[in-house]
């Protein structure tokens, strides 16, 4: 609990900012990408921060690369829920739900 995860891309100190193709993950800090564009082919490196230690980690560098055949896998449609079985908010406050739509 606690933990926060960020990416950074081919090592800079530019972190992968969130928009309409990426998102990180706050629950498990995966990184995902729609629409992988040249301009994404690089180094991904995830960092996880523990605010009340304040520390952080760095893992190693994932490297993203484009197919030139153009296949994209044996990946099926589907939707990808992680949500808790309950989940508790104080009134006023807001509450962010991860669904993730995965496929060709």
């Amino acid at each position: 609990p606690g933990l926060s995860y960020t990416w950074i891309f081919n090592n800079n100190t530019l972190y992968v900012q969130e928009d309409s193709r990426r998102f990180v993950s706050q629950e498990t800090g995966n990184l995902y990408v729609a629409k992988v564009e040249p301009s994404d082919v690089g180094n991904y490196t995830c960092v996880v921060t523990n605010p009340e230690a304040e520390q952080s980690v760095r893992g190693p560098p994932t490297p993203l690369t484009l197919r030139s055949d153009g296949v994209m896998g044996e990946y099926e449609p589907k939707i990808e829920v992680r949500f808790p079985e309950t989940t508790y908010a104080a009134k006023g406050s807001s509450v962010k739900l991860e669904c993730f739509a995965l496929g060709k």
